[in-house]
């Protein structure tokens, strides 16, 4: 299997602090040096996508860890905005939250989530559940260039 040398742009939309830092303590442990982004709600995280206001220089992610309880747009919302964009769509989205509610996972996959993880309430699993999702997506999966 061929590792992937270069680091990737992340970006967490998330509202909730304890889980923001929760995610950039697993993004640290790992020492991957990928570079994680961070938006509190659906709007920032559309901004930031689509380059709007403060996000005018915005890198395009490479993988996007989407909570779905946010503000404004909710993840639902933000899911269905970039899986129904050709400019957006082709950039894996894994759906990162708190609901393990079976419509909640298959309605992120009928809006074509890559991946659905339930956030584990405990801390070291939490760090190794984030952990495992950013190996993978750096060291398996080929990811296409967002230049």
């Amino acid at each position: 299997m061929t590792s992937r040398v270069e680091p990737i742009e992340v970006l967490l939309v998330e509202d909730d602090p304890g889980d923001e830092l929760m995610t950039r303590e697993a993004f640290e442990d790992n020492k991957i040096g990928n570079t994680l982004h961070v938006v509190r709600d659906g709007e920032e995280a559309l901004d930031f996508l689509y380059r709007r206001g403060a996000y005018g220089n915005a890198p395009r992610p490479d993988l996007i860890l989407l909570d779905l309880n946010l503000p404004k747009y909710d993840g639902r919302q933000v899911l269905e905005r970039i899986k129904s964009d050709p400019d957006l769509a082709h950039i894996p989205v894994v759906v990162l939250t708190t609901s393990s509610a079976e419509e909640d996972i298959l309605r992120s996959y009928k809006l074509h989530a890559n991946a659905y993880v339930t956030k584990p309430v405990d801390l070291d699993q939490f760090i190794a559940a984030v952990r495992q999702i950013d190996e993978f997506f750096v060291t398996v999966v080929r990811l296409p260039r967002n230049h």
